[in-house]
């Protein structure tokens, strides 16, 4: 499948496909099925009856069983619709908000990426991603270097063309980059009330069925699971609650979230490490209780990128952010804390950490 072009407006995606020669004679809904990966064949023959889906100048009633000839073009047309949507204690969220630009030249885009923004289309989140919104402004691609979860707010580096986002995706493949996370979580039973620790649990990929969001952690000298490793700094603690840093040495999905969760301290709004899995389940399905909300008292999980390290234009540059609203206003209202003294005392732990 050749992609010949992808465009956005705010409610409408369009992306034009040539049908290749190993193609030829492919039905259309299995060659659909390679660009809606996660849409079922009845989705897309839904999509094919209302003229979602079409081939350019291909004359009579188009079905799903049409065989395609080779160099035909394809357009794939998708409508935002309400699934992108979230939810809390039962109202919409306006959870659409720009992305801050914090540093910008003409190869790179480094940003504090909103909550619940995507940092590229994925599923069924194509509308509300980083990579999407700088494309409407740049009218090109925009290549994503690395990625945070959808919850997960804060710094991001985008690349203006492929040779640069190859260049520096191999800084973080090759681990020349530092990481800081600053996060807010609940104190249980069983945190050791140590205000520097380390975290070597070994992190395996989510399962199938019912575990196939769940991260599964092992012992360190388990042979299951991938080695993962992260660095913790308490710098707050008042009414059950932990405010830190999470240096995290290597990138497993859900890394920080489940090495905070084994130690005692799960994050809050962490529907999945702080609730289970059914609990994330009723949110997914808005089915959340009264309970449900008071319990994880966020509407995601309290993680934010805080900085980043990394060798870039034949030197080393660093990029640190700042907390976010929701983060702040949380604060604001459970903790004795004055932002102004937080953000500084961060700042200044994250400047220590990337000077050493």
């Amino acid at each position: 499948m050749a992609q010949l072009e992808k465009s956005y407006t705010e409610n409408v995606q369009k992306s034009l496909y040539e049908v290749e020669q190993s193609e030829e004679g492919m039905r259309l809904d299995q060659f659909a099925q390679q660009y809606f990966q996660t849409f079922s064949r009845e989705q897309i023959k839904k999509k094919i009856l209302s003229g979602e889906i079409f081939i350019h100048k291909r004359p009579g009633k188009i079905k799903s069983s049409t065989k395609l000839f080779c160099k035909e073009i394809v357009e794939v047309v998708i409508i935002k619709s309400s699934h992108e949507d979230e939810y809390w204690q039962g109202e919409k969220l306006l959870i659409e908000v720009a992305p801050k630009i914090i540093f910008e030249d003409n190869d790179l885009l480094v940003i504090e990426k909103p909550p619940f923004m995507s940092t590229h289309p994925a599923g069924k989140h194509i509308f509300y991603c980083a990579t999407v919104y700088f494309e409407k402004f740049h009218k090109k691609t925009i290549h994503s270097i690395h990625r945070l979860d959808r919850e997960t707010s804060g710094v991001l580096l985008l690349a203006k063309n492929p040779q640069v986002a190859n260049l520096m995706t191999e800084q973080f493949e090759q681990s020349n980059v530092k990481k800081c996370y600053f996060f807010i979580s609940k104190i249980t039973e069983q945190f050791k009330n140590i205000d520097e620790f380390t975290s070597n649990e070994k992190l395996g990929n989510p399962g199938t069925g019912r575990d196939r969001v769940i991260v599964n952690a092992y012992n360190p000298d388990s042979f299951d699971g991938k080695t993962a490793l992260t660095y913790f700094k308490i710098i707050h603690k008042e009414n059950g609650y932990a405010l830190g840093l999470a240096f995290p040495q290597t990138g497993r999905q859900h890394q920080i979230r489940v090495h905070a969760m084994i130690h005692g301290l799960p994050l809050i709004g962490d529907k999945l490490y702080l609730g289970g899995y059914a609990l994330f389940q009723r949110f997914k399905d808005n089915l959340a209780t009264l309970d449900d909300h008071e319990l994880v008292e966020l509407p995601r999980h309290a993680l934010h990128s805080m900085g980043l390290k990394i060798p870039y234009q034949n030197q080393i540059s660093h990029f640190i952010g700042t907390l976010p609203e929701d983060i702040k206003d949380w604060i604001k209202n459970k903790l004795s804390l004055n932002i102004d003294d937080l953000e500084k005392e961060v700042r200044e732990k994250i400047l220590q950490y990337f000077e050493t």
